[in-house]
């Protein structure tokens, strides 16, 4: 979640072009002509500028009382000596005077519609940092009519979230169909994790896996999508196939799931690959267990060399008999073993029949086979084709969100 930091009220006083320096004597914007300083009032007033300009706020402040006790002050003198209040105490840290001189100085009714803004935001920040939340969601709202700012815009939609109103947060967040930042989505996640919003949540954390790719995002989105009502056991290995391309494997006993898994599914080219990978980065063929990640890999090599020998009668038979399954399956397993073109082909023949048990599972899997073999775009375009409520179709979307924005 991220927070909108406020910076020293001086600071935050300076950034939006208000300082203890800012001219007090001669006529505002919306001043008369018969507006005017008395030298009694001027003298003090004037001594406590300068005093502010050096950063002697406390002092400023002071000075000021003098100017207050002085009887039969005009309206125009009040409101200069509010403003240079205004000034020196925010820059002092006294945020109470800060706020009722910011007060006065904002509704005396004298300040440009350049000014306002300026003034309104900053009395919005100190209530912030107040953490008087009704009345800084009322000043930010003011400052937003004043000037709709993004920091402002945040600052409100933060606001929101630490006074727990956090149905007002998720509105201003999705309101307008604004690109949210990492950080946004980030919120919405945890008000819509509060609320118990679960479909919401996955939404948006579909949202930060695809536009900010991450490992934390990728587990836990995986993690959901096999615990929703519906989810077919049979999809489990592609949930590990997303795991494998996002970073997401690496413990011995993942890679001996996995492998097993496609040894299962009739693709030993894959179960192979798997083994060599965790081989590769020193996960398997180690420890007490090296024996049984031995055998493992010398089982995927046995069987990717049978089938080979008896690959061709095998797809004469699957065609004979029109077995869509069989022939998904084995272009797949073509696919895997480096013969994209031939197993791409036997796949679209298998969806082309019509007959598949398993018709959605069969195209996620054609969009995979694609992917695998670099054809981006055809894979995009099978992925569009998945439907279903399995499980199939929430995987098909995540091809699609790792194909665009890729680990």
């Amino acid at each position: 979640m991220t927070k909108f930091r406020l910076a020293h009220l001086g600071l935050v006083m300076a950034a939006i072009g208000f300082t203890a320096a800012t001219p007090i004597l001669g006529l505002s914007p919306l001043a008369h002509a018969a507006d005017s300083v008395r030298a009694e009032v001027g003298k003090p007033l004037q001594e406590a500028q300068k005093l502010a300009s050096s950063g002697k706020n406390k002092e400023a402040l002071a000075k000021l009382r003098e100017a207050d006790n002085i009887g039969g002050k005009t309206p125009f003198e009040t409101y200069q000596i509010e403003r240079v209040r205004a000034s020196a105490a925010a820059a002092s840290g006294d945020n109470d005077a800060a706020i009722k001189a910011f007060e006065f100085v904002v509704n005396s009714g004298r300040l440009s519609a350049a000014e306002a803004p300026k003034f309104t935001q900053a009395l919005a920040g100190m209530y912030y940092r107040a953490k008087d939340w009704p009345k800084a969601i009322t000043w930010i709202n003011r400052s937003l009519k004043d000037s709709d700012t993004p920091q402002m815009r945040e600052l409100l939609i933060q606001t929101y979230y630490v006074s727990g109103n956090y149905a007002a947060a998720a509105k201003e967040l999705q309101a307008g169909g604004r690109g949210l930042s990492e950080g946004q989505l980030q919120m919405l996640a945890n008000i819509q994790l509060k609320q118990n919003d679960k479909a919401g949540y996955v939404a948006t954390l579909e949202k930060l896996a695809g536009g900010y790719p991450k490992t934390s995002y990728w587990a836990d989105l995986l993690n959901r999508v096999t615990g929703k009502p519906g989810f077919s056991e049979r999809l489990s290995l592609d949930v590990w196939r997303l795991k494998m391309v996002n970073g997401l494997i690496t413990k011995p006993g993942e890679y001996m799931e996995m492998s097993q898994l496609a040894l299962q599914a009739g693709n030993p080219a894959e179960a192979l690959k798997i083994v060599d990978q965790g081989y590769k980065k020193g996960v398997l063929g180690t420890g007490g267990d090296a024996p049984r990640h031995q055998r493992l890999k010398d089982l995927a090599v046995k069987t990717q060399a049978d089938n080979a020998k008896s690959g061709g009668a095998a797809e004469a038979e699957l065609l004979k008999n029109k077995d869509a399954d069989g022939l998904a399956a084995m272009g797949y397993a073509q696919v895997s073993n480096g013969e994209a073109e031939k197993g791409l082909a036997l796949m679209n023949t298998a969806v082309k029949m019509g007959t598949l048990k398993h018709a959605d599972e069969a195209k996620l899997h054609l969009g995979i086979a694609y992917a695998n073999a670099g054809k981006k775009a055809n894979a995009l375009s099978a992925f569009k084709t998945v439907q279903g409520n399995d499980g199939a179709a929430d995987l098909a979307r995540y091809w699609v969100l790792n194909l665009n924005h890729p680990m």
